[in-house]
């Protein structure tokens, strides 16, 4: 949402950056199904191996008698079998097949690791034992991965570390949910349509708002610490955003969004940010309360 607004100012049309920000939900859901397909194609990988082994021209008793642990995998099988992820790869024709070369170093990197060998040693052949070697693969090695990441950026600008990250766990989340035997393991893009609803509106608002909750924040900016011209565009449009936000939704209360955008101005602006964003959105809050703008909590 903050990158979409600042995307504005170097646009012509707002319609532009909205559509921008459409993409960008889009590409995150697309990121999320395309982790899960990494799951899949890595085990496929790992079973051509073990067959052309088999095939070799004098094949060992290994070759002949693999461990068929790691194939064989219960998670990787539901996986295969759930059709809301098939039908979404399909349509979107997700296949890590044409990154031979990213494959087969991720590969090796998960066969060459600790994981990989407790996992393999462990006697024991059930959906729990799968679907923990899995989560920690994605914890210890995947969501942290530099080549992982560069694929990812090569592939779309939509894809950042954060995004990874942010995948990552939901990849994890799902991974719990097949285990648990949830009805519905794939998240859904949105849980419903105010959710979908959401980032658009509030994109619409900050922009509708901007002159008058501008005016706010420079009343509400301290002159003895701060230099209002020297503001950097990140926290103005934070500010602008959270304003935006406290206005708006009359569901969400401002304790939520004022924690929201402390934490987003840690992530992403200087270490300063935080404490400047918690002070003026704190006392333009108070004053928005006071004088009846909102009535929430």
């Amino acid at each position: 949402m903050v990158y979409n607004f600042m995307l504005t100012r170097s646009i012509k049309s707002p319609e532009m950056a909205k559509n921008e920000l459409q993409q960008s939900f889009d590409k995150s859901y697309e990121l999320y199904n395309y982790l899960l397909k990494l799951i899949i194609d890595l085990t496929d990988l790992e079973d051509r191996y073990l067959d052309e082994a088999r095939h070799k021209f004098l094949p060992t008793q290994e070759d002949l008698n693999p461990n068929t642990k790691f194939v064989k995998n219960k998670l990787v099988t539901l996986l295969r079998e759930n059709e809301q992820l098939q039908h979404f790869i399909r349509e979107h024709k997700l296949s890590w097949r044409d990154n031979e070369i990213f494959l087969k170093l991720t590969l090796n990197k998960i066969q060459n690791s600790d994981t990989y060998h407790e996992y393999m040693e462990n006697g024991s052949n059930d959906l729990d034992g799968d679907c923990y070697f899995w989560i920690q693969i994605f914890k210890r090695m995947l969501i942290d991965d530099d080549d992982l990441l560069e694929e990812l950026e090569n592939q779309s600008v939509y894809w950042s570390s954060d995004d990874l990250d942010f995948m990552g766990q939901f990849v994890i989340k799902t991974i719990k949910r097949l285990n648990d035997g949830s009805d519905q393991p794939i998240m859904p893009q949105f849980k419903d349509q105010e959710d979908a609803d959401y980032g658009p509106e509030l994109f619409t608002a900050t922009l509708d708002q901007e002159e008058l909750n501008t005016a706010t924040i420079e009343k509400f900016i301290d002159s003895r610490h701060w230099d209002s011209d020297r503001i950097a565009l990140i926290d103005r449009v934070i500010l602008l955003v959270a304003l935006a936000e406290v206005r708006t939704f009359e569901k969400i209360p401002t304790t939520v969004t004022l924690n929201e955008y402390i934490e987003i101005a840690k992530s992403f602006s200087s270490p300063n940010s935080s404490a400047f964003i918690n002070g003026v959105l704190n006392a333009a809050f108070r004053e928005l309360k006071y004088s009846g703008v909102i009535r929430k909590p």
